[in-house]
């Protein structure tokens, strides 16, 4: 980025200490820390309001912080000389909408970013957009427009968009809100490929049998704070917090 950075892989790729967010008057992070390291997946669940969205969003920029740090492999993301565009070159995120461009086919979606603002050989992105299509399991959906695609099926090409630029940590922000029942599971085997192939992933998600099982590790935020964290496990078996508890006997 604009910093150089020391960065290895023994430290956390994403470090976050004391996040304070506000947006005017309402204080929405009061205090997040968090470290998640290179390959881990780690999910975030709690009540709607206890920012677990906005965090996300300060990861890459999206939301400024009053307060604190947040670095990706060593840079600070609050840095007013950021690049945000190389920040968001490292950072990929995938939202509840999917934010495709309804004219393009989903081969051009995902062709668009690395063509149009790495100015990468178009050549070359095509190959790469191809094979993303396969492992999104779209092969056959190449030419299709978003209109002619299923919830799940364009979210699978969000996802296919942001690895286009080949991030080294995706952030995902509830993106199986928005779909029917039948094609969460074709996003979430989606993520579960990538968690296992060792990409960094952090998610903000309401499925919680998806967390237990591909989850490195868990935090529970309640209006703007992490009430409580640990290994899947530890966390749904044991949970130490009566908000955690109460949060979990509602949705389990």
């Amino acid at each position: 980025m604009n910093a150089e950075t020391n960065w290895t892989p023994d430290q956390p790729m994403v470090s976050a200490t004391d996040v304070h967010k506000s947006f005017g008057e309402l204080e929405v992070l009061k205090g997040v820390s968090m470290d998640v390291m290179k390959g881990e997946c780690v999910c975030i669940i709690g009540p709607s309001g206890s920012g677990k969205s906005t965090f996300i969003r300060c990861i890459n920029a999206l939301n400024d912080i009053q307060q604190g740090s947040i670095t990706v492999e060593g840079q600070e993301v609050n840095d007013p000389n950021l690049n945000k565009l190389e920040l968001r070159k490292k950072v990929g995120m995938v939202f509840q909408q999917y934010n495709l461009f309804p004219h393009k086919t989903a081969l051009e979606n995902i062709m668009m970013a690395p063509v149009k603002v790495l100015k990468q050989d178009p050549k070359e992105v095509e190959d790469r957009a191809r094979e993303l299509i396969k492992k999104v399991r779209l092969e056959g959906k190449e030419d299709n427009y978003p209109g002619e695609l299923s919830g799940g099926q364009q979210q699978r090409v969000a996802i296919a968009r942001s690895l286009a630029m080949r991030p080294d940590v995706m952030l995902f922000d509830e993106v199986t809100a928005a779909l029917d029942p039948e094609t969460v599971k074709e996003v979430l085997v989606t993520i579960q490929q990538l968690a296992e192939e060792g990409m960094t992933c952090i998610l903000v998600t309401h499925e919680m049998g998806f967390a237990r099982e591909v989850a490195n590790h868990i935090y529970f935020t309640d209006r703007g704070i992490i009430v409580e964290h640990g290994p899947p496990d530890t966390f749904f078996d044991d949970a130490k917090d009566p908000r955690t508890k109460e949060f979990l006997s509602q949705i389990l």
